[in-house]
């Protein structure tokens, strides 16, 4: 995997299962069954996302079963019987060009847990779930240690006079600077790295 920022395109499943408006809503409980996924894109035309049908869109069926109250929107959920009816819509998408990180607060935002990847025109490129974000995390001790010397503290003013270490994702900046605000600056920079889960500054100020 490449050096930071990481893009959706890095991280995202490219093999998707989805269906069209007019899949009925046993084929499209079979497919999250089969597949293992809570949610598929709802697909018109040439693959253009059109929406997505969730299992929180499923279950309306199940919760509004034997009662007439509730919110109207999911009560007519209920009586649903296609992908296209079921679906919510517009879908919240993400380009493949998006950092990991802009993809993480698009889905804490808007409460999803995964969403399709599309090009400019909205045709589906894949899809991206909070487990392709974490990969991000599996990246070795060696390998971020490498990036945050180089890529960071090789850019940055004194950075030639730090050292970097990493152990189980946490990194351990030591050495001397100058003046004590430049700390916030650099570790700042060092959590942008990807894969990093905390910095800890062990250093001295001459």
């Amino acid at each position: 995997m490449p050096g930071s920022p990481y893009t959706v395109s890095d991280v995202m499943t490219h093999t998707v299962v989805a269906v069209g408006s007019e899949a009925l809503f046993k084929e499209v409980v079979e497919l999250l069954d089969q597949w293992k996924v809570s949610a598929l894109p709802v697909l018109a035309g040439e693959g253009r996302v059109v929406g997505v049908v969730s299992e929180a869109d499923l279950l309306a069926k199940e919760e509004f079963r034997d009662t007439d109250e509730g919110d109207l929107a999911l009560r007519l959920k209920a009586g649903a019987v296609t992908a296209g009816e079921l679906m919510s819509a517009p879908a919240v998408t993400v380009h493949a060009d998006a950092t990991v990180a802009d993809a993480a607060r698009i889905m804490a935002r808007r409460h999803v847990k995964r969403l399709p990847v599309v090009d400019g025109a909205g045709i589906l490129q894949g899809v991206v779930s909070r487990g392709d974000l974490l990969k991000v995390f599996l990246r070795s001790d060696e390998d971020i240690a490498g990036e945050i010397r180089h890529g960071v503290l090789g850019t940055l003013p004194y950075g030639d006079v730090l050292t970097a270490s990493v152990t189980d994702g946490v990194a351990t900046l030591g050495g001397s600077l100058p003046d004590r605000g430049l700390e916030p600056v650099i570790a700042r920079a060092v959590r942008a790295v990807e894969g990093v889960v905390d910095v800890r500054l062990d250093l001295t100020h001459r």
